[in-house]
């Protein structure tokens, strides 16, 4: 038959129609008035996609790069940082804080699980300047409790930022940015806004601009101060990635739309989609008898899913790709072999949800040579799907 390319990974996901023809259509050069109109509207929209009144940069880099500024901006050598890192993108701020010579306080829980508030709050002393976690960690799909933690955070007074790396979770986790007091949260643009990757964001509270004038680690690129400064003039500091601000800019019409010209609504609305399509996925893994990697806390950006025993999960995104031209994630790490991801974040609706179900049965019958019961991951999804629209309807009466 014939086969379509398709993405089911945590990133990059599948583009947005309308962001490529901004990109393929888009000329114009960044020291213009029309560029510096698109940079302060796309600006201005990001704020209400994130949910925030505090000031949003977006740069030319991926999230790593703004997690690396969110380090080198917010403390000085020496500094006693608190990481809580629960797989590979929480190991990786502990990697970052290190760098710029931080005295890295480590919490740490098993791969799949999340942290005890309990366990946080001990750790906590008012010598730690800045906590830093995923909201959500996509190596296993888990999501941690951002309210909860930015609840314990901020009894300890403005001494201690909190930094959350919501890559993956902004789009698909629900949050109250200012309300909690999260002082920086990071988002890439390759995941939920459905482009390319190439940007990564954030908005900064006031406690961490205050915090950056008296920070000593070196800076450059990713100077904050600068691209505020910048911002304000309707500019970036440095060059931006001009094709990818059109894009961006198209995909906040887009979310705009699914709110029925309401940004904010559309961003519950593209919440929601993948909330529904993870717990689908949930149930129709369950109805094959796999087992959940991340069960007690999982993520809507993703679902991670262990390869049944004996299988190599690598053989599962092999097959996936084989046969259907589809790419699903394998474990990264230590977690290579073990499990693999499927992705719902951006661009994704309810036919691929069914699909990559459909096809997940195919590829599980081969690999492991034993029967499947065709159609009960499918049957198992449409149940999920047909519970949430009534209840959608039932609570618009």
């Amino acid at each position: 038959m014939l086969r379509k390319n398709r993405l089911f990974t945590p990133g990059p996901t599948p583009i947005l129609p309308a962001a490529q023809t901004a990109m393929a259509s888009f000329s114009l050069h960044h020291r213009t008035a029309d560029f510096r109109a698109l940079f302060s509207r796309v600006l201005a929209d990001m704020k209400e996609f994130i949910g925030t009144r505090n000031d949003v940069l977006v740069l030319a880099s991926s999230g790593t790069g703004v997690m690396e500024g969110s380090v080198s901006n917010l403390t000085s050598p020496g500094d006693k940082v608190l990481v809580l890192t629960a797989g590979k993108f929480g190991e990786r701020w502990c990697d970052l804080a290190k760098a710029f010579g931080c005295a890295v306080e480590v919490l740490s829980a098993p791969y799949g699980e999340t942290f005890s508030l309990e366990d946080v709050r001990q750790k906590l002393t008012p010598e730690i300047r800045a906590v830093y976690l995923q909201a959500t960690e996509s190596s296993t799909g888990a999501r941690h409790d951002v309210k909860g933690l930015a609840r314990l955070v901020r009894a300890q007074g403005d001494n201690t930022l909190l930094v959350v790396d919501a890559i993956t979770g902004l789009g698909t986790t629900h949050f109250d940015v200012d309300g909690w007091g999260i002082d920086v949260i990071i988002g890439g643009s390759q995941k939920a806004l459905m482009i390319p990757p190439g940007l990564a964001y954030c908005a900064v509270s006031e406690r961490a601009w205050a915090r950056m004038e008296t920070a000593k680690s070196p800076r450059y690129y990713f100077d904050f101060r600068k691209e505020r400064k910048a911002a304000a003039k309707g500019e970036s500091a440095f060059t931006p990635a001009t094709s990818l601000f059109a894009a961006l800019g198209a995909a906040l019409d887009f979310v705009r739309q699914m709110g029925n010209g309401d940004l904010v609504a559309g961003r519950e609305a593209l919440i929601n989609n993948a909330e529904l399509a993870a717990e689908m996925t949930r149930a129709g893994a369950a109805a094959l008898g796999l087992k959940l990697f991340s069960p007690a806390c999982p993520a809507a950006a993703l679902t991670a899913i262990h390869a049944p025993a004996g299988i190599d999960s690598g053989a599962i995104v092999k097959e996936f790709r084989e046969t259907f031209a589809a790419v699903v994630a394998n474990g990264q790490g230590e977690m290579k072999g073990k499990l693999f991801r499927i992705a719902h974040l951006g661009f994704y609706d309810y036919l691929d949800t069914i699909g990559i179900l459909a096809a997940l049965e195919l590829v599980l019958a081969t690999v492991t040579g034993k029967p499947v019961e065709y159609g009960a991951a499918v049957r198992a999804a449409q149940e999920v799907y047909a519970r949430t629209a009534a209840a959608h309807v039932m609570g618009a009466r």
